[in-house]
C-alpha cells in the first residue's frame, strides 16, 4: 500500500534539505501546485527548480535524490544550452508514490529571469519561492497565471490543421487496409487525433470559455471543459485491436472533427473547406474498398 506524503510533509523536507546544501541558492516550485484553485489529487507531482552554483554535480550523480525517498525510476534530461545557460533536470518517481520533477538551473539564469520585464511561461503559469538564500527572486514579477492558455488561431492556422488532419487520415486508411494494426494505431492516436483533432476540440472549448482555460498536455482538460456531447463522441473513437472497429473509429473521428471544426469556423468567422473534406472522404472510402490483391 502506498503511503504518499502530503504537501505539508514534502515542502518542509525540500526546504530543510536545500538549506543544508551550499550549492543550492534558491528553490522555486512551479506548475499546478502553485496555481490558485487548481485541481489536485494525491498523485499530483511537485515541479521544483533548484537554483545552483553548479548544476554538473547534481546532474552527474543521482545519490542526492535519496534524501526524498527510495527512487523507483527516473528520467534524466541531458544538459542543454539555451540563451547561453546550461540546464537539465530529473523526472523522479519514488516508491512511496511521491513524484518530483527537478529542474537544475544555474544562478546566472535565475538572475537573468529576475531582471527580465516578463516572466517565462513556466513562471507566469504560477510559482512559489520555497527558499532564497541570496535574494535572487526578489525582483521576479508576479505571475499572471495566463501562460499555456491557447491563443485563437488565424484562419491560415485553422485551415492548415484541417488539411493535416486529412493528410494523417490517409496513412491510417493505408495501414488499416494493409492489416498493419500497430502502425495504424500509432498514426491514428498520435497524429490524426492528438496532433490535429485534440487541438481543434481545444479551440472549440476555448471559444466557449472566452480563451481563459488551460487544456493541459495530451488533452487532459477536455473532459472537464469540453461540451458533453463532444466529449461523448470523442470517447467513442477509442477502440481495441479489431481492424473493422478501427475503420469505424476513424469515420467517427472524421465526423467529430468536422462537427467541431465547422463550429469553430462559424464562431470565428472562418470558412470550413467542405470541398477538401468531401474529396478526402471519397479517397478514404475508396481505399477501404480496395481489394487485397496485388502489391500492397
Amino acid at each position: 500500500m502506498l503511503n504518499i506524503p502530503t504537501e505539508n510533509e514534502v515542502i518542509p523536507r525540500l526546504i530543510a534539505w536545500g538549506e543544508k546544501q551550499p550549492s543550492v541558492r534558491a528553490m522555486i516550485m512551479t506548475s499546478t501546485r502553485t496555481v490558485p484553485n487548481a485541481k489536485l489529487d494525491i498523485l499530483s507531482d511537485y515541479d521544483v527548480i533548484l537554483v545552483l552554483t553548479d548544476i554538473h554535480p547534481f546532474h552527474e550523480s543521482r545519490e542526492w535524490l535519496e534524501a526524498f525517498g527510495r527512487v523507483l525510476a527516473l528520467y534524466r534530461d541531458p544538459i542543454r544550452t539555451k540563451n547561453g545557460f546550461e540546464s537539465a533536470g530529473y523526472v523522479v518517481q519514488f516508491e512511496d508514490g511521491l513524484k518530483i520533477d527537478f529542474t537544475l538551473m544555474p544562478v546566472a539564469q535565475m538572475q537573468h529571469i529576475a531582471a527580465a520585464p516578463n516572466l517565462p511561461d513556466e513562471f507566469d503559469a504560477g510559482y512559489r519561492v520555497l527558499l532564497d538564500k541570496d535574494g535572487l527572486t526578489t525582483a521576479l514579477q508576479p505571475p499572471t497565471y495566463k501562460a499555456y492558455i491557447p491563443k485563437p488561431p488565424t484562419e491560415a492556422q485553422y485551415l492548415e490543421k484541417v488539411e493535416l488532419f486529412f493528410h494523417e487520415a490517409t496513412y491510417v486508411a493505408k495501414y488499416l487496409w494493409r492489416d498493419d494494426l500497430i502502425a495504424a494505431k500509432y498514426v491514428f492516436e498520435n497524429f490524426m487525433k492528438l496532433s490535429n483533432l485534440i487541438p481543434m476540440l481545444e479551440w472549440r472549448m476555448e471559444v466557449d470559455h472566452q480563451w481563459t482555460v488551460k487544456p493541459g498536455p495530451y488533452g487532459r482538460g477536455l473532459k472537464r471543459w469540453l461540451r458533453p456531447d463532444l466529449w461523448t463522441e470523442l470517447e467513442a473513437t477509442y477502440v481495441g485491436a479489431d481492424i473493422a472497429a478501427n475503420w469505424e473509429a476513424m469515420w467517427k473521428t472524421i465526423d467529430l472533427f468536422q462537427k467541431a471544426a465547422v463550429e469553430v469556423a462559424d464562431l470565428m468567422g472562418f470558412t470550413y473547406p467542405h470541398e477538401l473534406h468531401q474529396r478526402a472522404v471519397n479517397y478514404l472510402r475508396n481505399v477501404q474498398k480496395l481489394t487485397n490483391e496485388g502489391d500492397k
